[in-house]
Formats: C-alpha cells, sequence, structure tokens
C-alpha cells in the first residue's frame, strides 16, 4: 500500500511552526520556496531553508515542543509527514533517513562547538594534541583509569607528536594500577566497560557507534582545564553515530558513567542496518532528535547568568527530557543524577561550584536522598526555570 504524506500551502508571511507550541506530532519536508528558521534564544543570523530541507524534525522525533519559529519568506509548498508514518516512509525511502539521520549528526557537531563556546568560552580544537590535553585533565583529577586510555590514545594518534614522551611516561606508570580497557575493531558485537573508565577520548578517530545494554555513560568535553556535561545516557540510547556517519574524528568523549555493556555498529553493519532494519534506523532518528533537542536547550542554559538559576534550569530540562507533566504543584521526580552532575552539565566554575551546591540544595523544591537529587515540585522547577529564561538572569 502506497504512503499518503500531503502537500500544505503557505503564504508568504505565514507562521509554519512557532517555537513552544505543542503540536510537533509531524514534522515538514520543504517541496518549494523559502523559510526562515529562527529562536528567542538566538544571538546569530536566523538560518534560512529550501526544497528537501526539514522543519520541525526535531521536536517530532523527539516528543518535545516546539524549538523554533519558521516563517515562510516567499510562497511555500511542504510536504506534512506525520510521526507515526516515518518508519514507512524510510522503509520505502533509505536515502531520506540517511539524509535526516546525517543533518542531525552535523548540527549536533555545530552545536557541540557552540556549547563549549558558551559554556567555557572556548573552541575546542580536533587535533591530536587535544586528546593529550583531554588525559592530562583526567590525570590531574585523579581519574587515572580514563586518564591512561586517553594518553594511550594520544600515542596512537601521534606517536611522534610534541607530548609523546610525557605521554609515554605516564601511561606506562599509569597502566598497571588501572582498570581501563583498550579494545580494538573486532567482529565483536559486544564490549564491557568498568565504571569511570574511558570509551573513546575527543578528538580520537573512530568508526564506530554504540548502544547501551546496560548501565549509563556519560558524553563530556574538556577545554582549558575545565568539563562540561553534554549528554548522561541510559539503557537503550545511542551515541557515537556522528564519527561513523561524518568520517570525522570524534567531536566528545564518552565515559561509563557506570559498569555497562554495549553493543557495538560498524560501518559494515550500519548499512546492512540502514537496508534491512528500517525501525532500527527510526529509533536511531528519535535517539539524535532528543539529544539535539537537549543541546538546543543547554545552549539556552548556557546564557543564564546565576549559577543556582543555572541549576534550577537544568535540573529543570531533566525533568522535560522525562516527560514529566508539571502542571499541578507537588508533582515528584527522583532523579539519578547528583548534584555535581548538574554543575558539570553547566560548566559552572570551580570556584563557585561550592557556593552554588550549597545554595540549590537549600532550595525548598529540592532534596538529596543518598546523594542524588529528589525534585519536590516539579511544577516550581519549571516555572522558576520559564522565569529565568525569560528574564535571562
Amino acid at each position: 500500500m502506497a504512503l499518503q504524506l500531503s502537500f500544505v500551502h503557505f503564504k508568504t508571511g505565514s507562521y509554519i511552526v512557532v517555537e513552544g507550541k505543542f503540536n510537533a506530532n509531524f514534522f515538514y519536508i520543504v517541496r518549494k520556496g523559502l523559510v526562515q528558521c529562527s529562536k528567542s534564544s538566538d544571538k546569530g543570523q536566523p538560518v534560512r531553508y529550501g526544497p528537501g530541507d526539514f522543519i520541525g524534525v526535531v521536536p517530532c522525533m523527539s516528543g518535545h515542543a516546539q524549538i523554533e519559529t519558521a516563517i515562510a519568506l516567499t510562497d511555500v509548498t511542504v510536504i506534512s509527514v506525520k510521526k507515526e508514518q516515518y518508519p514507512e516512509l524510510i522503509a520505502q525511502n533509505t536515502p531520506l533517513a540517511l539524509k535526516i539521520i546525517k543533518s542531525f549528526a552535523s548540527r549536533m557537531r555545530t552545536m557541540n562547538d557552540i556549547l563549549a563556546q558558551l559554556t567555557l568560552n572556548n573552541i575546542s580544537s580536533n587535533t591530536a594534541e587535544q586528546i593529550f590535553r583531554t588525559a592530562e585533565y583526567y590525570d590531574n583529577a585523579g581519574l587515572m583509569d580514563i586518564a591512561v586510555f586517553a594518553y594511550y590514545q594520544y600515542l596512537k594518534t601521534k606517536p611522534q607528536g610534541s607530548n609523546a614522551e610525557m605521554a609515554k611516561k605516564r601511561f606506562v606508570a599509569l597502566k598497571p594500577r588501572t582498570h581501563a580497557v583498550f579494545y580494538e575493531p573486532t567482529a565483536d558485537l559486544t564490549r564491557e566497560y568498568p565504571k569511570d573508565t574511558m570509551i573513546f577520548s575527543e578528538s580520537q578517530s573512530g568508526a564506530e557507534m554504540f548502544i547501551i545494554q546496560e548501565g549509563q555513560v556519560s558524553i563530556s568535553k574538556v577545554v582549558d582545564g575545565k568539563e562540561v556535561t553534554l549528554a548522561l545516557l541510559k539503557q537503550g540510547d545511542m551515541f557515537g553515530e556522528m564519527a561513523l556517519l561524518e568520517h570525522k574524528p570524534r567531536s566528545a568523549s564518552a565515559i561509563a558513567h557506570t559498569d555497562c555493556r554495549l553493543m557495538v555498529v560498524n560501518r559494515s553493519n550500519f548499512d546492512q542496518m540502514v537496508s534491512t532494519q528500517p525501525q532500527l534506523i527510526s529509533r536511531l532518528t528519535t535517539t539524535l532528535a532528543d539529544r539535539l533537542w537537549s543541546m538546543y536547550r543547554q545552549i539556552e542554559n548556557a546564557y543564564l547568568k546565576d549559577p543556582v538559576h543555572k541549576m534550577i534550569d537544568m535540573i529543570s530540562l531533566q525533568v522535560e527530557k522525562q516527560k514529566i507533566k508539571c502542571d499541578r504543584p507537588n508533582v515528584q521526580w527522583q532523579s539519578d543524577l547528583t548534584a555535581q552532575d548538574i554543575v558539570n552539565m553547566c560548566g559552572i566554575p570551580a570556584n563557585l561550584a561550592p557556593k552554588a551546591v550549597y545554595d540549590f540544595q537549600n532550595l525548598s523544591f529540592i532534596k538529596i536522598i543518598d546523594g542524588k537529587i529528589l525534585v519536590k515540585d516539579c511544577y516550581e522547577v519549571s516555572k522558576q526555570a520559564a522565569f529565568f529564561k525569560k528574564t535571562g538572569k
């Protein structure tokens, strides 16, 4: 049976989607005309899209509110695709699915750099020396299991590099005392990593993506001796897809937040998966859309100035990710996150972190149970976060 898609026409100046609206059960493919997209928090120029581009696909596939406003610059014709039609669409049109996924990967790489610049006031470089700086950061932080892996990757990538002697010295000194694991590309479909070991380092080359079967994985970047957590992933989530899809170095590091078991997807079995398992490609699209939505929200968070306000907004983001209804007071949510996890996600400087954590933990709607954050009132958290974003405080 042929897939039934509808055409929608918009006159010049019409609003196609509006930021913040919860009407994202479909997305558009531009067939004719020009569309301008912008966000209320954007400091840069609006983005223009034309035939073949996608409008509203991130909120549609992630199940969140619209993240930008789209206006027709000319008379525009779009193809409307309902979320439930997507698996059938990609089964019939694999190149379209790959185009969406690759566009997500490209946007995520760009947004990783924007986040590093906003949160850490710098742009990290995708060079072998960045691997060494990453190793040095974790070495200085006493996280030997992570540091030794990054030193190893630096030596593999640049054996004659300017820091090779130091990397070799530290690797030899640390390796006998660590639990790090050093997998090389093989036909094995699963890998296991102990807690606080590195799966891959930012700027490392890579040709594999991973699906979490058990445990949690932290995605982070190190710039100017500081770390920011970009995402904390759980069972069923996928990561590492950008290097696989774009043939570029890793844009961030992946670290086992707990003991974890991963399924490995390399280029050959990814190509097979695309052609034979459209349901997995649909799931990958949803996963990437959710991560991209989170990154949009993290960029909004980066514009806030007060450290405690940043932490309140960041925990509100985590509540939003759980799709918890915050339409009435006293709805609770027990997270798996510590206050330090939230500090890392916000990129709060070390000299400001202790006071921010103290003030955050003493908020009336926050409680710490066994080191983990309990949100006692999701409605209040959401209300305060919305106020901070509106005022930019």
